[in-house]
């Protein structure tokens, strides 16, 4: 095997654009990692025929961007969808190599904060071009390293570990969302109602809806890579890519079924804030027939009548008072046995 002597000395790429540039790696096709190099080297490393390069960007420029495609050849659409950012997940296949958009998502402050990354991948590149809410891809880089025997089936293989660590980060925030349902379900079958409990479930049952939006579409990426594009994917790899697919169809089911009980959720806390204003209401209407008998009975002698046969009879106050009396008791044990009380 040739060594690649062209190469220049070591360097440290994320200290230079800004920080746009996370890493530029070049590796072996055997999968020994040569070193960090500058972006302006790798035009020179990839005239060695064995050897690949590994870049990680994060919100570059359009200066960056089209250096990248100046050594890489990369398509001019696929540059400009990398630029703009805000793609709907997809996967392009232009000549050689493939342009894949994937949404990302990590949980910020309770809340899931979405982002995007824009991957090319070319028979001797590998790249990544991060926006918004993405976690950095070292771990995964970092465990391609330290399988060699794998990462010598060259960029397919970082393109699975890449796809694999953006998968794995959406199983957590789905089980935080159930453990935080859980924790809502003494706030949902409280006897008072909290307006901040139905809208934290709304929250969650939207944040939910766009996170399926984002893995739905990544479902249908892995199952093509699983079977096509023969010339960047190893047969050996098309396993690894069915282990992902599973993991998204899980994500999917999990997602599924969180939105179902969160929907549940919500309509069971409206149904117990009705039922429970229902209750207040039959009492308010109780105490009201309660207060309507005395209320007719008393009303006659504010009329002034002349000639009222119990102004001539010492007991005739009292015998109205425990007519009263008895009238509200049975009202009270009519509507008390209709269990109004």
């Amino acid at each position: 095997m040739a060594s690649v002597s062209i190469l220049p000395e070591p360097v440290a790429p994320p200290a230079s654009n800004g920080g746009m540039v996370v890493n530029c790696v070049a590796y072996r096709t055997d999968g020994r990692r040569i070193g960090d190099i500058t972006i302006d080297a790798i035009s020179d490393v990839l005239k060695e025929p064995d050897t690949f390069v590994w870049v990680g960007l994060h919100e570059p420029d359009e200066p960056l961007l089209l250096k990248l495609q100046e050594e890489f050849n990369l398509h001019d659409l696929a540059i400009e969808d990398a630029q703009l950012a805000h793609q709907r997940t997809k996967i392009e296949t232009y000549g050689d190599s493939l342009f894949i958009v994937a949404q990302t998502a990590q949980l910020v402050g309770g809340n899931i904060a979405f982002g995007e990354t824009q991957i090319f991948v070319g028979q001797r590149y590998f790249v990544t071009v991060r926006h918004g809410a993405s976690l950095s891809y070292a771990p995964a880089r970092r465990t391609c390293e330290q399988t060699p025997e794998l990462l010598a089936m060259g960029p397919s293989y970082a393109l699975y570990s890449v796809l694999d660590f953006i998968v794995d980060n959406f199983l957590p925030i789905v089980r935080d969302f159930r453990q935080e349902l859980h924790e809502l379900e003494n706030d949902i079958f409280a006897e008072t109602y909290n307006r901040m409990t139905i809208k934290r479930l709304y929250d969650m049952q939207r944040e939910l809806m766009t996170l399926r939006l984002a893995v739905v579409p990544l479902q249908d990426i892995v199952a093509q890579l699983t079977r096509l594009h023969p010339h960047l994917i190893h047969d050996e790899l098309r396993a690894y890519f069915r282990d992902i697919y599973d993991h998204v169809f899980r994500v999917n089911e999990s997602i599924s079924a969180m939105r179902e009980m969160l929907g549940a959720a919500i309509s069971v806390n409206l149904a117990l804030v009705t039922f429970g204003q229902n209750e207040v209401m039959k009492k308010l209407a109780g105490w009201a027939a309660m207060l309507a008998a005395p209320t007719l009975i008393t009303s006659w002698y504010g009329m002034n009548f002349a000639h009222m046969p119990e102004l001539q009879q010492p007991w005739a106050y009292p015998a109205i008072t425990c007519l009263v009396a008895c009238v509200v008791g049975i009202i009270f044990i009519a509507l008390k046995r209709n269990k109004w009380f």
